[in-house]
């Protein structure tokens, strides 16, 4: 038997050679696999042995024969493959462990080039996976280390199941296309518009309990883009509590998003993906006071998220309601100490994530799954200062009011539509989200913030198709309105606005989130 060891990733290698030469297996290797190997004191033969052809080009061809790929293909049950092989003095080649250089690690280098990168694409690792996996019956493929012992216990046992074999080969190639895919993904960098065709790389970070429902089965994927860290969600640290559930991971997605969102200290309180309280303030602790505010009954069981690190003062707040998560980029002992006596709160660090982290998000693509395909966007997100304000009424806004027009312009982009925001001194005060009309979504802000509303400014994240409610936030208190503008009935809606004295700014801008 004979078996060629090629890794770019050493874990586990110097067991898995030496399990593999005491069942008796023959191993071939190269470059810096074989010198491991040798170090170890395993005998292991080059790979030039085989084909009797010395490396060329570097490197670049070494494994690239007949004699290599011939052992790997060659179908044991077919009598004149068998016979060619022999003609050629060529022996069958029954194991195959390769694990690719680290592309994506070579790019995600500020530093590195055009020439570097393309030097750090493998293409004689990836030829014998495919080819191995091609021939999984009799060829053994295996690309990932956590295998290696395995593997081991069945070769002692006598046999490798097929299903076993067939799994191997499955994940091979899966191995070689999401390895494509951080290639395609480098290559493409720079490009305006969609490529015609397009791979996705998903790593399994891991299992979860369920789904958004406990029929439903359910994982969690980290999406991995060349040259780029894992940011968001997916980067997070749990520093305690039990395991986060599908909706934990959907809602603290949210919250982030939304808290991230302000450079100033912020804090966002969700309830199935929607703020029910989101406020900024210079100090954290009123920032939550004030966030907490927006709709203490429905911050019950929800998520908090927090765009600094949590102080004691902090964290005494946070303690007297009950969240499922918090979510901050990291925490004072003190304050950790004091939430980790919450049995049932999951406590989640970010780490260096900064705040405006929104802004960074340019170049991402926003996936949504339909029956048979995804729908693609580039994210909602506008580089600063492209917003362009058009005041469309008589009266200006006041100082004041324009900062918390602009505040509930950020706000409503984090509500599902269609969605209104109530927002005064920079904290939500009531909101309305996922009405099949608008005029219903100020209904229920201003329900929500009460006497509260007067002298608040409302935040709409689409146009208002008709006066009504304008009219009805107007006679709610409202004193100012943000929105994109674009309706037939634009010049009623301003006459509205104008008939109750309240100022209106245009933002050409929608915020559509369904």
């Amino acid at each position: 038997m004979r078996a060629i060891l090629s890794v770019s990733d050493k874990t586990g290698l110097v067991d898995f050679a030496r399990g593999l030469e005491e069942l008796g297996f023959e191993l071939c290797s190269t470059g810096g696999t074989k010198k491991a190997l040798t170090e170890a004191g395993i005998s292991v033969r080059s790979v030039s042995d085989l084909t009797g052809f010395p490396e060329i080009l570097d490197g670049r061809v070494k494994t690239l024969h007949p004699a290599v790929h011939g052992g790997i293909l060659a179908r044991r049950n077919l009598t004149a493959h068998v016979a060619e092989l022999e003609q050629n003095k060529m022996g069958f080649i029954d194991l195959v462990a390769v694990n690719l250089y680290p592309f994506r690690a070579t790019v995600a280098k500020p530093e590195v080039g055009l020439d570097e990168a393309l030097e750090n694409i493998d293409i004689g690792g990836p030829t014998m996976i495919r080819a191995a996996a091609k021939n999984f019956p009799d060829v053994l493929v295996v690309v990932d280390p956590a295998d290696y012992e395995s593997l081991l216990e069945q070769l002692r046992r006598g046999e490798v199941r097929g299903e076993e074999r067939k799994k191997l080969a499955q994940k091979a190639f899966q191995h070689v296309a999401a390895y494509d895919t951080a290639i395609a993904q480098y290559l493409r960098r720079g490009e305006e518009g969609f490529a015609d065709e397009m791979t996705i790389a998903l790593r399994k970070r891991y299992d979860l309990r369920y789904g958004e429902n406990p029929h439903q089965e359910a994982v969690f994927y980290v999406e991995e883009v060349a040259g780029e860290s894992v940011s968001g969600i997916s980067s997070a640290r749990q520093l305690w509590g039990k395991e986060l559930s599908f909706n934990n991971i959907l809602d603290s997605d949210a919250a982030w998003s939304a808290a991230t969102d302000f450079e100033a200290p912020a804090v966002s309180v969700i309830k199935h993906t929607n703020p029910c309280g989101l406020a900024s303030h210079q100090n954290l602790a009123e920032a939550y006071r004030r966030a907490l505010s927006g709709d203490t009954v429905s911050a019950f069981g929800g998520i908090v998220a927090l765009n600094r690190p949590v102080d004691f003062a902090t964290a005494e707040e946070i303690a007297k309601t009950f969240y499922e998560v918090i979510i901050a980029p990291d925490y004072e002992e003190k304050a950790l100490d004091l939430l980790k006596q919450k049995r049932d709160l999951r406590i989640l660090a970010m780490g260096s994530q900064v705040s405006g982290s929104g802004k960074e998000a340019l170049s991402a693509l926003d996936f949504r799954r339909v029956s048979g395909g995804l729908l693609v966007q580039t994210s909602d997100s506008l580089p600063e200062g492209a917003l362009s304000l058009r005041t469309v009424t008589e009266r200006e806004p006041t100082e004041e009011e324009l900062k918390d027009l602009l505040f509930a312009w950020k706000a409503v982009k984090h509500v599902k539509s269609n969605a209104i925001v109530l927002v005064k001194d920079s904290m939500i005060l009531g909101m309305g989200a996922g009405q099949p009309n608008r005029v219903t979504s100020v209904r229920i802000a201003l329900e929500k913030a009460g006497e509260r509303s007067q002298g608040s400014v409302v935040g709409s994240d689409a146009f208002f198709p008709f006066p009504d409610g304008v009219e009805l936030a107007a006679k709610g208190g409202a004193t100012a309105i943000i929105q994109p503008g674009g309706s037939v009935r634009d010049e009623e809606v301003i006459a509205t606005a104008n008939k109750y004295k309240v100022a209106m700014v245009f933002t050409g801008v929608r915020h559509f989130r369904h």
